[in-house]
């Protein structure tokens, strides 16, 4: 069971400025006997330091306000680049992994291996993963991060960036005031994956389960038309067209109609996007045969073509 918040439609559907002291013009004896005159003035001596005052306890409130916030971004700038250095230090290890758990990583030249493997460590770079009832390794958020990259592989904008955090669940999970189990789900607060599920199901390439992609075809669905921070242009602007060829195949679902894809789909517009995303990565050959102008419309929606060397279709 996928739970999602908010997916998308057809179509795309916030001192006063004191003087330290009054100007004084020069008297004409000091003129006279060219000297410097020395004018005393209590009333604006008292005005000095009163301003002087009012700047100190300004300064002093600026600093307790604005300092968490910039030790937490010191904090974060050097946490990113030892993150940084320590993703380039393991790249060939992670090279390993994805060659081992991701045929899509797998099938990939060496160029375009490379531009996968940038983008994954970009993604994981960004994002905060928390563990809940499991503990953590090193390669859940490498083949997480794998999955968005496989999604978006084709779009310029890949980060879905509205999403900071990712929570990795040891198994199926209860979620709010559902009483039935969750293998993932997306919400405001982050992405939610099951890791059980999500290890097994990429172990089974053929079946047209993932739920990695499945929910992260939710996410860059949400930051696209719900939140738009990350939204991807051409994704943006070609799922109307994409959903021309796609409304119907789901309407017919609905009324009872048996095809390829997982029969969740029928339960509503939503669930039948992210399953047609698992079954066109992981049943590309059977859908493209049975669904054609299905198939060729993900391409379109999605600029790759898994059954292709290269996948990405054109250069945006």
């Amino acid at each position: 069971m996928y739970f999602h918040a908010c997916m998308p439609q057809d179509s795309t559907t916030l001192a006063t400025n004191l003087t330290d002291s009054a100007q004084l013009q020069d008297s004409i004896n000091a003129l006279l006997k060219n000297q410097t005159p020395v004018h005393t003035d209590p009333y604006n001596d008292a005005l000095s330091g009163q301003g002087e005052l009012l700047l100190i306890y300004f300064c002093v409130i600026m600093l307790v306000i604005l300092s968490p916030t910039v030790i937490n971004a010191i904090r974060f700038y050097f946490k990113k680049k030892q993150k940084t250095k320590e993703y380039e230090s393991n790249e060939v290890v992670f090279d390993n992994l994805l060659q081992h758990y991701n045929p899509y990583y797998k099938s990939l030249n060496a160029e375009y291996k490379s531009r996968f493997m940038k983008r994954v460590l970009q993604f994981m770079e960004a994002k905060d993963f928390k563990y809940i009832d499991i503990g953590q390794e090193d390669m859940m958020p490498l083949l997480i991060s794998s999955a968005a990259v496989q999604l978006t592989f084709g779009l310029n904008n890949f980060m879905l960036d509205y999403f900071k955090t990712i929570f990795v669940v040891r198994d199926n999970y209860t979620y709010g005031l559902y009483n039935v189990p969750f293998e993932g789900h997306v919400s405001e607060d982050g992405i939610y994956l099951s890791w059980s599920n999500f290890i097994r199901q990429y172990n089974d390439y053929t079946d047209g389960e993932n739920v990695g992609l499945h929910e992260l075809a939710h996410a860059l669905t949400y930051v696209n038309f719900t939140v738009d921070d990350g939204q991807d242009k051409w994704f943006h602007n070609e799922f109307l067209n994409f959903s021309k060829t796609a409304r119907p195949v789901f309407e017919r679902m609905k009324d009872g109609e048996d095809n390829l894809l997982n029969k969740y789909a029928a339960t509503n517009y939503n669930e039948f996007w992210a399953v047609c995303v698992e079954t066109f990565f992981e049943r590309a050959e059977t859908f493209r045969q049975q669904q054609p102008d299905l198939y060729f419309a993900l391409c379109k929606l999605l600029n790759q073509d898994p059954m292709t060397e290269n996948k990405i279709l054109n250069a945006l």
